[in-house]
């Protein structure tokens, strides 16, 4: 990825963001691409994970953070709470020499950079997943697809291989890169 990671980072979770905006009083239980998952689920897991880079860029282990993110997090206010969390977060990233650190991982020490690179694909490719399920617009900012295709590339057959992914279906002939990179990720545009 291009060496300003914070700021693909930040614009990712920022194209999240409208898209949880968009959200509907009457849409939390729709169903999402990702099929273990509704839209509530989806932004609960995208909370989750935000909860956990503040103590993680910060040195923090996984021990030491326990089962304290486990559960609802979303509480009566999802929206509130995906704001918070990810103004958290971005802040965490952003911090000085936050990149630099080695992050405590459940595979093992983690170069930071790496890190941030697995949280701004999972952000841009679950704004995508949660505009699908709430009919907000799908599109996502060229730049950031063609970011996250060039971190992916060498990263998709070791995420297909351990399930995070799923298979990779069939792309038209000439399809443009947000279809290509959606695919890669396991999903139909």
């Amino acid at each position: 990825m291009p060496a300003d990671q914070a700021a693909l980072h930040r614009r990712a979770v920022e194209e999240f963001d409208a898209r949880v905006r968009a959200v509907g009083d009457d849409q939390w239980e729709l169903p999402t691409p990702c099929s273990d998952w509704n839209v509530r689920q989806l932004v609960n897991h995208l909370v989750y994970e935000n909860r956990w880079t503040v103590p993680l860029m910060e040195g923090g282990t996984i021990a030491e953070v326990g089962d304290r993110y486990e559960g609802d997090l979303l509480g009566d206010d999802p929206k509130a709470a995906w704001a918070e969390s990810s103004t958290e977060a971005v802040a965490a990233v952003q911090a000085d020499g936050a990149l630099e650190r080695i992050v405590d991982l459940s595979s093992g020490p983690t170069p930071a950079g790496e890190y941030v690179s697995q949280l701004f694909a999972d952000h841009l490719i679950h704004a995508w997943d949660l505009a699908r399920a709430v009919g907000a617009d799908e599109r996502l900012d060229p730049e950031l697809v063609d970011a996250c295709a060039a971190w992916f590339a060498s990263m998709e057959d070791t995420y297909r291989a351990i399930g995070a992914v799923g298979e990779r279906p069939e792309t038209p002939p000439g399809a443009d890169a947000q279809t290509v990179l959606l695919a890669a990720f396991g999903r139909t545009a």
